[in-house]
Parts: structure tokens; C-alpha cells; sequence
């Protein structure tokens, strides 16, 4: 269960944090990937570190999924020459 959730988190944070770097990079396609990766490792790390029991530990490493997809995401991208922007309407 909580294998799932942190997939769907990650994708969702993943895609989200490529469409706000500048420039081409990866593609979404990868993004999504790598915050994938980024939530399913900070997931594991959490649950190694015993922090997953009940509901708040569900809530614990919901966010810790959520910040290492967003970290290995945006540390790829910065990796690769993107810089954060602001999109105008």
C-alpha cells in the first residue's frame, strides 16, 4: 500500500517540478520518472528509520516522499543547466 501511494506521489511531484524548470532537459516522460525514484527512496528511508507505524507514520512518509521526489527531480534538472523560472499568464 504504501508502495503505491509513494509511486503516485512521486509521478505527480515529478512531472509538477519538471514543468517548473527552464528549458527542455529530460521531458516529463523522465521527470516523472525521477520523482519516482526520488519518493520511493525517500519512502524506504523512512520506513528503515521507523517512522511508518499508524496512521501519522502513513502521513510522515507521504511528505518524505514528497520532498525526495521534488529533491532528486530538481537537483537533475540543475545538474543538467535548468534554472527555476516563473511562468507568466
Amino acid at each position: 500500500m504504501y508502495l503505491l501511494a509513494w509511486i503516485l506521489i512521486g509521478a505527480v511531484v515529478g512531472w509538477g517540478t519538471g514543468r517548473v524548470l527552464q528549458g527542455n532537459g529530460y521531458g516529463p516522460f523522465m521527470d516523472t520518472l525521477m520523482g519516482v525514484g526520488g519518493a520511493v527512496a525517500g519512502g524506504f528511508l523512512m520506513r528503515s528509520a521507523g517512522l511508518a507505524s499508524g496512521y501519522g507514520g502513513t502521513i510522515v512518509t507521504a511528505l518524505v516522499a514528497m520532498i525526495g521526489a521534488l529533491l532528486l527531480t530538481m537537483l537533475a534538472g540543475f545538474a543538467n543547466g535548468r534554472r527555476i523560472y516563473a511562468r507568466q499568464l
